[in-house]
């Protein structure tokens, strides 16, 4: 997203568009899943004087303009990534911790036979499966 879009977007609701939303919403974009903690450390590189809580409510704000979108990978922080990213399935390694993508139209038969069955409905967004991905598997 431009910075002349994001001002827009902001200037619409009220808000103005300040360097610390500029560097979350950059942050998220470049580290593509990311916690508030990394989204906090990327910043720090380039403005130090930026507070966790600060990272925190500029998430939470960008994430009700519907620029970001998180999803809960572990029990500790949520990870965020960008809301234009393609909507994806999450993989997790338990062995190194890395978060990679997968096509949703994978899940789609399992998503439409709990629909059928009982009624409930996947938000395949917020799926994660847990694993060990393919470099570390190699290793064991």
């Amino acid at each position: 997203m431009s910075e002349t879009h994001l001002a827009e977007l902001l200037r619409s609701r009220g808000l103005r568009l300040t360097a610390q939303r500029q560097l979350v919403l950059r942050a998220v974009h470049d580290l593509g899943h990311a916690t508030p903690e990394q989204v906090h450390a990327a910043v720090r590189e380039v403005a130090s004087g930026v507070n966790i809580t600060t990272i925190y409510r500029t998430l939470e704000l960008l994430e009700r303009l519907g620029l970001v979108r998180h999803t809960h990978l572990s029990h500790g922080s949520p990870t965020y990534h960008a809301a234009d990213d393609d909507q994806h399935v999450h993989l997790v390694c338990r062995s190194c911790g890395r978060v990679g993508d997968m096509d949703p139209e994978l899940l789609r038969p399992l998503a439409d036979r709990l629909c059928a069955e009982r009624g409930f409905r996947v938000d395949i967004g917020h799926v994660a499966l847990f694993g060990v991905c393919g470099e570390c598997g190699e290793r064991t």
